[in-house]
């Protein structure tokens, strides 16, 4: 006996029977709608935001492990191979990489006939390996494509020796004999080798104090008398030449003259000294063409027999390259030696960029958050914001040559270096035009995760501030910014990531090939901010594009890219530590 139900109006209601059986039909009703209650359920959307979050993660560990492994294994040093060719030419070097080919026609009715059968049944493919000879200054080539079909024999000779130079890149070839102020005193490889090992170390720290006498102490003498030279230029033209302040000038700079001449004749004495010491040592080399190659030991950088020495030993080659190459200057155009200038410039730009954008961002948040009346005219400046985010860097680059550098840098030459014209000061590219800029191109970017921070801190605590007698600056600055922090912070971390990888503007308004100058030195005021400077981001850029010797310089790129990776990582976790910091002190206000 079924139960009914009595609605309020006292009409008879249906039977629950009857009810549960209408409810059941309309469930499989829908059910049986196709996909309709997959998409009320959100599941395609799952899946498809999903797999869009694991794309992106793969294409970030993929880009972050290839230039990893290529950059970690750019130093470490490979054994040296020996091809004989069929047509008796004989190459010698390091294997940079191999590929398969479709040789032309000609080529192939030029070979024997089981070699074009081999190649015909690979499909018309053949095999190549890029062989890195280097000797540019005998050959003027570094690398030469050696064919399988070309090579009679290979081998790995013992005493295949590895030289890297000051100039002319790499040197393959065996040592033939050594010698000491003219005088063979080793005509074998063993006692050429042994004798090149207890000498090399004496005559590289020789050369190492001839550089510093030339960079440093030539630089210190040379600035003294320019200094001299610009103070009685100053004085012609502001008192005139028979000023008694243009005779001062004129016998100071006498003295300095006389002064800075006795300073160079004896620092070139010490020059000179150590040149004729290092001159005796010669390293006599002979390729496998039999071309014999007379050596400098000063010029040898490095030199190694890749094929006789360990593990342990490449490990040590390994470790002094990457010392050499985040400590030394750059060289062979910029392919070889190190990026230490590259590296103080990126952080130096970045530091000096941060400094200057955080602060106007804030303000300029805080103007527009807490100050401003809601209008047409704020409106105005919130839309220009974000369209300035979208500006191409490039343009941001045109804007700081053309405002910066010509403008402002061409009025302080005008009143404050006059004497140093035609000669620009500050009047062209220098570092504190390029962070100014870059500034410029992330100020967007503060200004609204700082304006997001101002509006996530709740209003019952600016009231709560009030009520206490606090005025409305005392509430921004205690009450308002600390908890607003870890979000300025946030600004900041993506001011510097975006900013430190930038290069399109920089090679504008400062950033140049090669400086190996500083802009930070010992002679005041210690950091000289109009100077040029070297970038990581444009000198993967030089070397991926503009380097004469392109295979050469391709490891360099993701070794460098590496780097430039590792710097941007440690001064965002540095920021990221910082904001961690604030949002446990203010936990309320977390952002």
């Amino acid at each position: 006996m079924s139960t009914t139900l009595t609605e309020p109006n006292n009409k008879p209601a249906l039977p629950r029977e009857t009810i549960r059986q209408s409810m059941s039909s309309r469930k499989k009703t829908r059910g049986n709608r196709g996909g309709r209650s997959l998409l009320a359920k959100g599941e395609p959307m799952l899946w498809l935001t999903g797999g869009g979050l694991i794309v992106a993660v793969v294409m970030i560990i993929a880009l972050l492990a290839l230039v990893i492994v290529q950059g970690m294994v750019t130093f470490w040093p490979k054994h040296v191979d020996q091809f004989v060719l069929k047509n008796g030419t004989v190459h010698m070097g390091e294997i940079t990489r191999d590929d398969t080919y479709k040789p032309e026609v000609g080529v192939l009715d030029s070979l024997p006939a089981e070699v074009q059968t081999d190649i015909a049944n690979n499909e018309g493919w053949a095999h190549r390996e890029l062989v890195r000879t280097g000797n540019f200054d005998l050959t003027n080539s570094h690398f030469h494509w050696v064919e399988d079909f070309y090579i009679e024999s290979r081998s790995q000779p013992q005493w295949a020796t590895v030289i890297e130079r000051n100039a002319w890149g790499r040197f393959y070839g065996m040592p033939k004999a050594f010698m000491i102020d003219g005088k063979v005193v080793a005509d074998t490889p063993e006692g050429t080798w042994a004798e090149f090992l207890k000498h090399h170390d004496q005559v590289r720290e020789r050369w190492h104090v001839r550089r510093a006498l030339e960079k440093h102490d030539i630089g210190y003498e040379s600035r003294k008398i320019d200094d001299a030279r610009l103070e009685l230029k100053s004085a012609k033209i502001e008192h005139g030449v028979d000023s008694p302040q243009y005779r001062d000038a004129q016998t100071n700079y006498d003295a300095v003259d006389a002064e800075v001449n006795v300073a160079y004749g004896k620092i070139r004495e010490k020059i000179n000294a150590l040149n004729a010491e290092n001159d005796k040592y010669q390293l006599v080399m002979v390729t496998t063409q039999g071309q014999e190659k007379q050596l400098g030991l000063a010029d040898v950088v490095r030199a190694y027999q890749p094929n006789q020495i360990g593990f342990g030993s490449k490990l040590g080659i390994y470790v002094s390259r990457w010392w050499e190459f985040l400590t030394d200057e750059p060289r062979e155009a910029n392919s070889e030696g190190g990026v230490f200038p590259a590296i103080f410039g990126t952080v130096a730009m970045t530091l000096i960029m941060s400094l200057m954008v955080v602060p106007f961002g804030v303000l300029a948040s805080l103007y527009l958050r807490e100050y401003a009346k809601a209008g047409p005219m704020i409106s105005a400046v919130r839309i220009a914001i974000n369209n300035l985010a979208g500006v191409p860097s490039i343009v941001f680059g045109v804007f700081g040559l053309g405002f910066f550098c010509y403008v402002v840098g061409g009025t302080i030459d005008e009143v404050f270096f006059k004497a140093s014209l035609p000669n620009p000061t500050f009047g062209t590219g220098g570092l504190l035009w390029a962070a100014l800029t870059l500034a410029l191109l992330t100020l967007p970017v503060v200004i609204v995760s700082t304006e997001e921070a101002l509006a996530a801190v709740p209003g019952s605590m600016r009231e709560g501030s009030y009520g206490c007698g606090a005025s409305k600056w005392q509430t921004i600055r205690r009450i308002v910014l600390p908890r607003a922090m870890p979000g300025v912070m946030t600004g900041a971390i993506l001011a510097m990531a975006r900013g430190a990888g930038e290069v399109a503007p920089l090679m504008l308004v400062g950033a140049v090939k090669l400086a190996p100058e500083l802009p930070i030195d010992g002679v005041y005021p210690f950091l000289h901010a109009q100077r040029s400077f070297m970038h990581l981001g444009f000198h993967v850029y030089d070397l991926g594009f503009q380097s004469q010797n392109a295979e050469a310089a391709k490891p360099m790129v993701f070794t460098t890219t590496l780097l430039l990776i590792m710097i941007v990582a440690f001064l965002n976790l540095f920021a990221i530590w910082l904001r961690a910091r604030l949002r446990r002190k203010f936990v309320s206000s977390q952002f």
